[in-house]
């Protein structure tokens, strides 16, 4: 009789049991909400081995793409067959680092008296009565992963920190293939299952509070355009097609409305908190800058700054933002999934087992890993000091050749963990993005990188990097390293700002107005850029090359 496995854990396969049982057995937390019978379509598992041993697909998984089945539906049928499996709630590294924002508490959800009040409307519009509590949620929805904070609209006290993968990966590891997926027959099902993970969170949330949902009064979502328009149920087949604009952009040029953000209310969405509490999508800049940038301009106070600096959130999409309070530059760069598990043999994202961080010491090899688990693959981090040190000891050329003709690099030895020559030409490609992002709108800013008193590196992933190797391989811009400064999930400071003060929500609305959104691809030289980007060596430090738009 075979294994089933999970991580380091096995259980003996026996024909008829379902995955469900499995995680049954193995105490996995699976959401669900329709009994098990398919219909909630919640239960996604990712099938790593065996998908051969399991039942053929139900009508009820008809929409799932690839290794994806849901977990009450695939059952074993073949005992022999090795089988493993991945939920798709799989709990990544929580950021506990991150820029924090001095600001004054003025929520626009309040206490009158014994009554909730919202005071975001033209009059101020009664919720509920006050029953001892009023709490908040901070959503930043990114398309890797999902964070939330749940604040205490009183007091602005973080109370809760929760965070999980996102279930929409069996539309595609990027926004390009979500776009797609949304465009097809089932549309709807990637709105459905975030929507079930984020309620299936805020009742794992209340539970272990305390709490109830109906003393949760508002919610403020962040994410790039997809992912936003995606949560909100707006059509997003606009934003992948040119000039890749949501319809809620369109409309704001054409004069239909005044911001890109929305607001809906709690019951409509079908998002279990109090049913009257307003759900507000951040503003969008352009194109495929979204609300999550907002918030990060919001969160590192690019509103207050008078000298310019520099804003990389890295992700796969990593977006690139120049300037100061007085004029913004914006690009998004479609770094792909690389750097996050994706489309590299071994690659993961940030979770137990990952190798972290790498250093090759003569013919020794050290490296640790999250939870110092077993390895089981390597994430971002780890990637970026692997190629780093690969260049250092000349054991890789800044074309991505290894030495000596080989066709992969042992990074764990005796584990056959390895780097491959395709998994070098899907990293330099990813890598790539970053670079032709920063070099075009720092050039068309009209500043060397030198020029800019700050560079501020966000994101999730870049928040384990190691900045001297990101910056030798070519993946950030070589600011002088004194003035590289990470700061974090600062999409979801910058969301919990918007939750906790009307005043900065509306300043975050004004900022999105103003930043000027750069097209990469429309610049003369970008195929040129791009070929050099490939290229693993430091990123050229001028912004005058090729010429340097001054305009104010």
């Amino acid at each position: 009789m075979a294994p089933l496995k999970h991580g380091d854990r096995e259980l003996p396969l026996a024909a008829g049991r379902t995955l469900f049982d499995y995680a049954d057995d193995l105490r996995m937390r699976v959401p669900t909400s329709c009994r098990r019978n398919g219909d909630c379509h919640e239960c996604i598992v990712e099938v790593r081995q065996g998908a051969q041993a399991l039942s053929p697909l139900s009508p009820a998984e008809s929409f799932l793409r690839g290794n994806y089945r849901l977990a009450c539906q695939a059952a074993v049928v073949d005992s022999d067959a090795i089988v493993e499996f991945n939920i798709l709630r799989r709990q990544p590294r929580i950021l506990t680092e991150s820029v924090r924002r001095e600001f004054r508490l003025d929520p626009l959800t309040v206490r009158r008296g014994d009554d909730v009040v919202w005071m975001g409307a033209s009059e101020p519009v009664r919720v509920d009565s006050y029953t001892g509590a009023m709490y908040g949620l901070a959503v930043d929805l990114g398309t890797t992963t999902v964070v939330m904070h749940l604040a205490d609209m009183e007091t602005g006290k973080l109370v809760y920190t929760a965070s999980f993968e996102n279930p929409q990966r069996f539309g595609g590891s990027d926004i390009m293939h979500r776009i797609s997926y949304d465009g097809g027959e089932y549309r709807g099902e990637l709105k459905q299952v975030v929507h079930s993970s984020v309620n299936f969170e805020i009742g794992d949330m209340v539970r272990r509070l305390g709490i109830r949902r109906r003393q949760i009064f508002e919610m403020v979502v962040v994410g790039n355009s997809t992912m936003r328009d995606l949560f909100f149920g707006i059509d997003v087949q606009s934003i992948g097609e040119k000039p890749y604009r949501s319809v809620i952009e369109q409309e704001m040029l054409d004069g239909k409305r005044t911001t890109t953000a929305l607001s809906v209310s709690a019951g409509d969405l079908g998002i279990r908190i109090h049913p009257k509490a307003n759900v507000y999508g951040g503003p969008l800049i352009g194109s495929h800058v979204g609300a999550d940038i907002a918030a990060d301009l919001l969160a590192v106070g690019m509103d207050l700054e008078e000298e310019p600096v520099v804003l990389v959130d890295v992700g796969t999409n990593t977006e690139v933002v120049a300037g100061n309070r007085h004029r913004l530059l914006a690009a998004s760069c479609p770094a792909g999934p690389a750097f996050e598990g994706g489309a590299v043999t071994y690659g993961m994202p940030g979770y137990d087992g990952a190798v972290e961080s790498l250093r090759l010491a003569g013919d020794r090899i050290e490296y640790r890993t999250i939870g110092d688990r077993e390895p089981q693959g390597i994430c971002g981090s780890g990637l970026i000091d692997l190629l780093a040190e690969l260049r250092r000891t000349g054991k890789m050329s800044e074309l991505g050749v290894l030495a000596n003709g080989a066709r992969q690099f042992e990074f764990v030895p005796g584990k056959g963990i390895t780097l491959s020559r395709a998994d070098i030409s899907a990293l330099a490609q990813a890598k790539s993005a970053n670079y032709c992002g920063q070099q075009i709108v720092l050039r068309r800013y009209g500043l060397p990188a030198s020029g800019f008193r700050r560079l501020y590196l966000a994101g999730g992933f870049a928040n384990y990097v190691d900045i001297d190797n990101a910056v030798a391989i070519g993946f950030i811009a070589n600011v002088p390293r004194d003035r590289i400064l990470k700061v974090g999930n600062a999409s979801l400071e910058g969301a919990t700002v918007m939750l906790l003060s009307g005043e900065l929500r509306r300043k975050a609305e004004e900022m999105a107005r103003r930043v000027q959104h750069v097209e990469l691809e429309t610049e003369p030289d970008f195929f040129d850029l791009f070929v050099e980007g490939c290229h693993f060596k430091p990123m050229f430090a001028g912004a005058d090359r090729g010429g340097a738009d001054r305009r104010g």
